[in-house]
């Protein structure tokens, strides 16, 4: 088996799930799409959204033979995961980042949860139904974050920006007494520390990166889709490619890589 997986999201945010889905399993071959043409995705209507996950997903099986799909962008997982699922007929596994995340609740005791999400992943409601059908004893405090994938972006890491924006979105009595906080964006795991500030220490930061890498490590197993040949390279490919998002690659995936362009 020497087939890759296909990874994608709107743009930088889904390296952090490539960066844990690499340390997970080193062996395996990734090919990664960040849609930068249309990012944000937090900020775009489920129709347009649906669409280029459709458009991405035919080009990583039809160009690059990908043998499994990671939606690493929660806003794509949200609105496109269905249609995908659907689209591909069970043909190929396709993972989304929301519903390991679920799964991995569902073996706690928690009580009270908090999620911050873009504006696309909050309204889609998908987090709330899914807890609520799944962990009923476990309630949801859900509020959209959208200037923190941006600042991000822009490397206002421990910053007085980041640090004054999370100040204004996490002083929320809603958010009293919560056992967890779901970073419900790919971009957000670089700011967990910063978020773990607000709340104390028994309060548990989960993102996807980690679970998603497992979940898609039993898939994997289960279908006996393990890489068995040498490792290629890996490649990261982008709808447009600028010097910055070239020059924030490193930040968000640990280490230097080449950036390919292809639009469509």
């Amino acid at each position: 088996m020497n087939q890759p997986i296909g990874i994608f999201d709107s743009g930088i945010g889904g390296l952090t799930v490539a960066n844990s889905i690499s340390r997970l399993m080193p062996e395996e071959n990734l090919v990664y799409f960040g849609d930068t043409y249309y990012m944000p995705y937090g900020t775009k209507s489920p129709d347009v959204i649906q669409s280029r996950a459709l458009k991405i997903t035919d080009f990583l099986i039809k160009s690059h033979n990908c043998k499994a799909i990671i939606i690493a962008c929660n806003s794509a997982s949200a609105t496109a995961y269905e249609i995908l699922r659907d689209n591909l007929k069970g043909k190929i596994p396709i993972i989304n980042v929301i519903d390991p995340i679920i799964e991995y609740l569902s073996d706690k005791q928690f009580k009270k949860i908090g999620l911050i999400a873009t504006q696309a992943t909050i309204d889609s409601g998908v987090y709330q139904e899914k807890i609520k059908r799944r962990i009923p004893n476990t309630s949801l405090e859900a509020k959209a974050t959208p200037l923190l994938a941006s600042i991000i972006e822009e490397n206002f890491i421990n910053h007085a920006v980041s640090m004054s924006v999370l100040d204004t979105y996490l002083i929320d009595k809603r958010f009293d007494a919560i056992d967890a906080m779901i970073l419900g964006c790919t971009h957000y795991p670089l700011i967990a520390q910063e978020i773990q500030t607000y709340f104390s220490k028994q309060t548990e930061i989960i993102h996807s990166g980690e679970v998603t890498a497992e979940k898609l490590k039993s898939i994997l197993t289960k279908e006996n889709l393990l890489q068995t040949k040498p490792k290629l390279e890996d490649r990261f490919i982008v709808s447009m490619l600028t010097n910055s998002f070239e020059a924030s690659t490193k930040f968000f995936y640990g280490k230097k890589i080449s950036l390919e362009e292809k639009r469509f």
